[in-house]
């Protein structure tokens, strides 16, 4: 498999239908989701002799060592939120990532803690 096809194939499976499926159309509401979609992919080829390795400028490879070719990639989709047609209208409902949300609650009060504790020290010294 060429390194082209490979690259290919994951560029097409990494959609959001793949993730989420179809868009929902119920009852006169259309719901499409949205995600938020990242990949990488990488490829590479050795020489398959130690001339073609001195015309690629790399060092020389032993005659024995056979020409290979090898290549990957990884994707990851976050859902972002939904389109929701109703009535002619088209809202955006954001998904929410509780996670986060409950991350950042804790970074705010352990920063609230610190200025709190640096507030209640200065007003000791100056006491």
């Amino acid at each position: 498999m060429a390194l082209r096809e490979l690259a290919g194939g994951i560029t097409d499976s990494a959609s959001v239908r793949r993730v989420f499926g179809e868009s929902i159309d119920r009852e006169g509401v259309l719901i499409i989701p949205v995600a938020s979609v990242r990949g990488v992919f990488g490829g590479g080829e050795n020489a398959s002799s130690a001339e073609d390795a001195s015309e690629a400028g790399g060092t020389a490879v032993p005659a024995a060592l056979p020409a290979g070719r090898g290549g990957g990639g990884a994707w990851s989709a976050t859902p972002a939120g939904t389109y929701v047609l109703k009535n002619g209208e088209v809202s955006w409902v954001p998904a929410v990532d509780a996670d986060r949300s409950v991350l950042l609650g804790c970074l705010t009060g352990i920063v609230a803690l610190l200025v709190l504790r640096s507030v209640v020290r200065t007003i000791v010294k100056r006491g």
